[in-house]
C-alpha cells in the first residue's frame, strides 16, 4: 500500500499496465483540497508504432514532448478545446507509451468533486469519461508534465483487487482515423 514509485511506470508493456492501473487510486491535492478516485477505465497508447497515439511515427511537438520523458510523468492535453484528457507517461525516456484515464470511482473529497461538476449527489456521469475524470479531480492542461512521484498528482496502490473476470477488454473510443489499430483491444473498464 502507498505511492506508487517510479520503477511501476517504467515497465515496457503499457497494455499491462492499462489494465493493472485499473483498481488503483488516483489523487490530487489543489489549493488544499483532497480529492481521490478508484481507476475504473483506462485506454494503452503505444507510442511511435500505434496510429491513435499522439507520438506515432516518433512525432514530437510541444504539446508531446512529455511523452517522451522516463515514465512517471502527467501528460495532459485539451480535446475539443473543452476537455482536459489525463494520461500517466510509462516506458522508458524516449519511449513515448501513455495511458489515458478514462474513469474513476470517487473516493476521497467528495464534497469538492461535485462542486467542481456541479452537481449535487454523485452520479453514474460524475466522473465516467475522461473530461469528467480531469474535472472532478481539478486536473488542467497547466498540469501535464508533473511528475507524479513529486507532485500534486499521484497514484497509490489501496491493495484493491478487481477479478480479472470483472475487467472488460475492448477497442479504444473515438480513435476511428487510427485505421487497423482503432481495433486493437487497447481499453479496459470494470464495474464498481
Amino acid at each position: 500500500m502507498g505511492k506508487i514509485n517510479r520503477d511501476y511506470y517504467l515497465n515496457p508493456d503499457v497494455v499491462f499496465l492499462a489494465k493493472n492501473l485499473i483498481g488503483k487510486v488516483l489523487l490530487t491535492r489543489f489549493n488544499g483540497k483532497l480529492t481521490s478516485g478508484i481507476i475504473t477505465e483506462t485506454e494503452a497508447y503505444a507510442g511511435i508504432t500505434d496510429k491513435a497515439s499522439h507520438a506515432y511515427g516518433g512525432k514530437r511537438t510541444r504539446r508531446t514532448e512529455v511523452m517522451f520523458a522516463e515514465g512517471g510523468m502527467s501528460y495532459v492535453y485539451l480535446c475539443y478545446g473543452i476537455h482536459h484528457l489525463f494520461n500517466i507517461v510509462t516506458n522508458q525516456k524516449n519511449t513515448p507509451h501513455a495511458v489515458l484515464i478514462r474513469g474513476i470511482k470517487p473516493l476521497k473529497g467528495i464534497e469538492t468533486i461535485l462542486q467542481r461538476r456541479n452537481q449535487k449527489i454523485l452520479q453514474q456521469n460524475t466522473s465516467s469519461g475522461p473530461g469528467t475524470v480531469s474535472q472532478a479531480l481539478g486536473i488542467r492542461t497547466m498540469h501535464s508534465g508533473i511528475d507524479l512521484n513529486k507532485g500534486v498528482i499521484w497514484l497509490e496502490d489501496d491493495n484493491i483487487k478487481i477479478p480479472e473476470e470483472n475487467i472488460v477488454c475492448g477497442p479504444r473510443i473515438g480513435v476511428e482515423y487510427a485505421e487497423e489499430d482503432a481495433a486493437l483491444p487497447y481499453r479496459f473498464i470494470t464495474e464498481m
